[in-house]
């Protein structure tokens, strides 16, 4: 069978939680045996992924893939004639969106990955009000068109597939759960040229308002006072979405710009991730720590009730007062055995995700016979 993949996420951000997705969809299809796998990008002239990827004869530089014109012109003028050139039978669009827009060729199957849908459920951030706007209605109309078009639909979590559901009750019978891998960490930790403090606890994802780190900032703060033993707390991300009197607060540290090597020190470290978040397709940074064997708390109410162990503590994202009495609580918790933790962070490893890959696609397989 012959596959095409959207590798825009992995040509354009291949650190980031969907180009790590995109990545692995590749490495599990090079895997299988009954695929033989083409790659569809966009790119600046000269790139070396116009080596291995069909790509447009216009150039894309790498922090445009996702402006709204880029996306269009791709997916209207390029995509459709090129797959039908390459001769693809399914097609693999993973950035919540990015199916081809127009007639879909007979005979040919389209695979969407939706990750999350806070795109049109939620507040995201924006330059401006007017960029909100025009983003907001270009998301709905991208992600109903691929919705629509798509023959299935993959989530990484149940959350996210009900939330589908509830959004497009039609697409009701196409969706499908299958959970995003965690590789763990292969490169040795190294710590980043910033100095660490020596006790604190870890925030990994700072920019959506959903990731709800000004209300955790606050509950901390207020627990700083009241509980002698808090830890300092280090936000990888920036704190660009605190007030000053938030980023001025003592003991608050933020990175931003390091490696892989460099985080994998920096979870290894902390003496628990919080996530705090108000909403969340997967929880990626959940099981980054888990892998290292660093315990978490999280926010309930998303995904984060399914990837997290259940016998990690929990909190309302809205519950300042409970959530400062938590934090004074696990203030003065010991050490915990990692054990546990790296088993849990196990199920998402490569081996589960291979698995479950290759269940949807035999999925595909019988149906095509």
């Amino acid at each position: 069978m012959r596959v095409g993949l959207d590798y825009r996420p992995a040509t354009g951000f291949p650190n980031s939680g969907i180009g790590r997705q995109d990545i692995a969809l590749e490495q599990a299809l090079r895997a299988n045996t009954q695929v033989q796998l083409q790659l569809f990008s966009v790119a600046p002239q000269q790139h070396p992924i116009r080596r291995i990827a069909h790509c447009p004869d216009w150039a894309t530089p790498l922090d445009g893939i996702h402006r709204l014109p880029e996306r269009l012109r791709f997916e209207a003028l390029f995509l459709p004639q090129a797959l039908r050139d390459a001769q693809i039978q399914v097609y693999i669009a993973n950035m919540n969106m990015g199916l081809p827009i127009g007639r879909k060729p007979p005979g040919m199957r389209y695979i969407l990955q939706l990750h999350d849908l806070f795109q049109l459920t939620m507040n995201n951030h924006h330059g401006s009000r007017l960029k909100a706007k025009i983003y907001g209605l270009s998301d709905r109309l991208s992600i109903g068109h691929s919705v629509r078009l798509a023959d299935r639909i993959w989530t990484p979590s149940q959350f996210t597939a009900d939330e589908t559901v509830r959004l497009f009750p039609h697409a009701r019978s196409k969706v499908r759960v299958m959970p995003h891998v965690v590789e763990g960490f292969t490169d040795q930790a190294r710590a980043p040229a910033t100095p660490l403090p020596e006790r604190y606890w870890l925030c990994v994802g700072t920019r959506e308002p959903r990731k709800n780190i000004p209300f955790f900032v606050e509950a901390w703060q207020i627990a700083r006072r009241q509980f002698g033993k808090t830890p300092d707390l280090l936000l990888v991300g920036g704190n660009d979405c605190l007030n000053s009197a938030q980023r001025n607060a003592p003991g608050l540290h933020a990175l931003t710009g390091i490696n892989d090597s460099e985080l994998h020190h920096v979870y290894r470290q902390a003496e628990r991730l919080w996530q705090p978040s108000c909403g969340e397709g997967f929880g990626l940074p959940v099981i980054e720590a888990l892998s290292v064997g660093t315990p978490v708390a999280v926010a309930s109410g998303s995904s984060l009730d399914e990837v997290t162990p259940p016998d990690s503590p929990r909190f309302s994202p809205t519950d300042l007062g409970a959530l400062v009495r938590l934090m004074g609580v696990l203030s003065t918790a010991g050490p915990e055995d990692p054990g546990p933790a790296q088993a849990w962070a196990s199920n998402f490893g490569v081996e589960a995700f291979q698995r479950h890959f290759n269940e949807m696609f035999d999925e595909l397989f019988e149906e095509a016979r």
